[in-house]
Order: structure tokens, then C-alpha cells, then sequence
């Protein structure tokens, strides 16, 4: 049901639509930016992988800090303050990075980058939220699927620059201008107003239909995250694919994840939410097991697409579920289920690596087909979001 009060404050339409499209955009660009940036970083700093490593968790840690803390900003002061903010911070940042003068000056610029990345990915979602209930339709995985596009053009636009011959500083200046001009231009179309729901909420425990969303995005950030670390070896080491050639899994992966969420709205309008989380789990869990069985890396791969195509649109799905639900504002519900979420894509390359130590990574990949027939399982109640929770006093 839409709400009356926070339309009138925030009234939606295309432009609205549009502003929230450039800032998944946005988000995807800035944070793209920074991979291709990694070698040349390493190199200049002359780190091996172990400390590039403690480094690079520095940036997760910094967005795992910062997503609750935007739920409180977003219900006080709305969506376009906290995204332009935040996004003007990681502009500022993301060049910096590449005059890192030491270990811990990049140590400290990745944390902030990732609290102003983390920031904008909670507000941009609220938004999303917003825009999607005003707006009456499906609208969540095409918001998505502008993030993905962006997580492409910026990781490509940034190699392009590097092998044209830019320096590292001048490549991402570069990009930081785009994602600025990319920022001012969807601005005056933010919303400014906090939904009405969440005005004067600071803070309030994640229970219920919350922790609940946020256990099964914590399920697909996992696989996201284990498709990206691991893909490559299960590739390389288990079915005989050249080590040139070990990231097509993550390639035909992403792919079909951004191409299953650009046609994701409607294949929501026509089959339902809780159909395309059934038929999505299943899908995604039977990639896993398609990959796993493969007798050779051609089958592997193409279990890799259907894994992202069964993932597409379920995260989509259910940050439109969270807001639905009536448990707490859904401004602190997004930053809620945003951080449980996330800690799956940092849990995920250690689980995994636990996992395929103690038995074997075809195990490792066997379980993660298994969590995600739990998902599967859970359509009913995950798509809906238990909008009939009954809200706090």
C-alpha cells in the first residue's frame, strides 16, 4: 500500500525513477573503479599478498560499519542528502587511493572508501524502496541491474584508461569526475524527504520478518562471494581450464546475473515475487550441482549462467519484501538486512575455504546448492516479506 504522507513530500514519477537508476549506477562505477587499481597499488607499495590482503578487508569492514549507522541518517534526513554525501566522499577518495603513500595510508582510504560505499548502497536501496512502493510496480531488479552495468563499465573503463596510458591517478580522476557528473545530474530528483514511517527513529532491534530477509540475502551475498573468490579455481583446478582462461566462470556468471535483472521487472509483474524466488533458488541451487557434476569446463560454465540467472533477481525480490513489512521502518529495515547480507560476501571465501579444506571446494559448492534450496523453500514467506507482521508498539 502506498503511503499517502510520504508521496505527497516525495512525489514520484520518471524523473524520480531515473535519479534512482543513476545512482545504482553510481554506485556500481565507484566501486568497479577501484579493482583495476589493485596491481598497480601492490606494486607500489611493494606488499605481498598476505598484507594486500589484511589491506583490501580494511574496505569491507569499513561498509560493514557504516550500513546501520545510514539507516539512522536516511530515516532523519533523507535519501538525496545521504547519497550525494556519500558519493562525493568515495569521488574524493577513490583518487587518493592511487597516491597511497604507504600500508596504512591505503589502509585508512580503503576503510572510508567503504564506508562511503556502503553508505550510498544503503541509501540508494532506501530510495529504491521508496520509489518502488509509490510507484505501484516492480521496479527493484532494474535498479539492481543498473548497479551491475556499472560494476562493468566502471572495472572496464578504468583498464581502458590504464591501457591507453594514463597513470593510476589520472585513470581514476577520471572516473571519480564521471560518477560526480553522473551524481549532479540525478540530484534534483532524489528524494529529500525521510519516509513518514521512519521520522524520528533512531534505532530499532532487527527481529522478526527482518532478520529473516537478511538471513536468506546473507545466503545469496554468500554465493556472490564464493562465485567471485572461487570460481576461478574450481575452474582451473578441478576441470582442467587454463589458468588464462579461470575467470569465464565469474564472466558468464555476472553476465547473466545483469542481464536476468534488466529483464527482471517484468518477469516479476507477470509470474509474481514469490514464483520468481521459488523458480530462482532452484534454478541458482541447480547450477551449483550442474557445475559440480560436470564432466568437463564447458558444463561447469554453463552452470555458472544458470546460477546467475537463478540469482538475478532474489536479493531484488526481497529488499522489496523488506519493504513491505510492517516490523520496523523500512529505512532501518534495508540497513538491517544490507549488513547481514554483506557479511555473507566477507564470510563467504573463508567459509568456502574451510569447507574445501577439510572435504574438498566440489563439497564446498555442493553446499551452497544445498543453502540456496533453503531459499527456494522459503519463497512463500521471503517474497511477502510477513507484511502482516504485526509492527512495534
Amino acid at each position: 500500500m502506498n503511503d499517502p504522507e510520504s508521496h505527497a513530500m516525495n512525489p514520484v514519477g520518471p524523473k524520480q525513477r531515473y535519479a534512482t537508476r543513476l545512482a545504482f549506477l553510481c554506485a556500481g562505477l565507484a566501486m568497479s573503479a577501484w579493482a583495476p587499481l589493485v596491481p598497480y597499488v601492490k606494486a607500489r607499495l611493494g606488499v605481498g599478498e598476505a598484507e594486500l590482503g589484511l589491506l583490501l578487508l580494511c574496505l569491507g569492514v569499513g561498509s560493514l560499519l557504516s550500513m546501520p549507522v545510514t539507516g539512522m541518517l536516511a530515516a532523519c534526513l533523507g535519501c538525496r542528502r545521504v547519497i550525494l554525501s556519500a558519493g562525493a566522499l568515495a569521488c574524493l577518495i577513490l583518487p587518493g587511493l592511487a597516491l597511497a603513500a604507504s600500508p596504512l595510508q591505503l589502509g585508512i582510504g580503503l576503510f572510508f572508501f567503504g564506508a562511503a560505499i556502503g553508505t550510498l548502497d544503503v541509501a540508494m536501496n532506501v530510495q529504491a524502496v521508496m520509489v518502488e512502493k509509490a510507484s505501484g510496480g516492480a521496479l527493484m531488479s532494474g535498479f539492481h541491474g543498473l548497479f551491475s552495468v556499472g560494476g562493468f563499465v566502471g572495472a572496464g573503463g578504468m583498464a581502458l584508461l590504464l591501457w591507453l596510458g594514463l597513470n593510476p591517478l589520472a585513470a581514476s580522476a577520471v572516473t571519480a569526475l564521471a560518477v560526480a557528473a553522473a551524481l549532479a545530474a540525478a540530484a534534483p530528483h532524489l528524494l529529500r524527504e525521510p519516509e513518514a514511517a521512519g521520522r524520528g527513529a533512531l534505532f530499532v532491534l532487527p527481529h522478526g520478518a527482518v532478520i529473516f530477509i537478511g538471513v536468506l540475502c546473507f545466503i545469496v551475498f554468500l554465493v556472490e562471494g564464493a562465485v567471485l573468490d572461487w570460481s576461478a579455481l574450481f575452474l582451473t583446478a578441478t576441470r582442467g581450464l587454463a589458468a588464462s582462461q579461470g575467470g569465464l566462470g565469474y564472466a558468464a556468471f555476472a553476465i547473466a546475473m545483469t542481464c536476468g535483472r534488466l529483464t527482471g521487472d517484468r518477469i516479476v509483474r507477470r509470474f509474481g515475487g514469490k514464483r520468481v524466488l521459488l523458480l530462482g533458488g532452484l534454478c541458482a541451487a541447480g547450477g551449483f550441482f550442474v557445475a559440480v557434476a560436470a564432466p568437463n569446463a564447458a558444463v561447469a560454465l554453463a552452470g555458472f549462467v544458470l546460477i546467475g540467472l537463478g540469482a538475478s533477481n532474489i536479493v531484488p525480490i526481497l529488499f522489496s519484501a523488506a519493504g513491505k513489512q510492517v516490523a520496523m521502518p523500512a529505512s532501518l529495515a534495508i540497513a538491517a538486512i544490507t549488513t547481514i547480507g554483506y557479511a555473507g560476501i566477507l564470510a563467504g571465501p573463508a567459509l568456502i575455504g574451510f569447507v574445501a579444506h577439510a572435504s574438498s571446494l566440489n563439497s564446498a559448492f555442493a553446499g551452497l546448492g544445498c543453502a540456496l534450496l533453503l531459499v527456494a523453500a522459503s519463497a512463500r514467506l521471503g517474497a511477502a516479506g510477513r507484511a502482516n507482521e504485526t509492527a512495534p508498539h
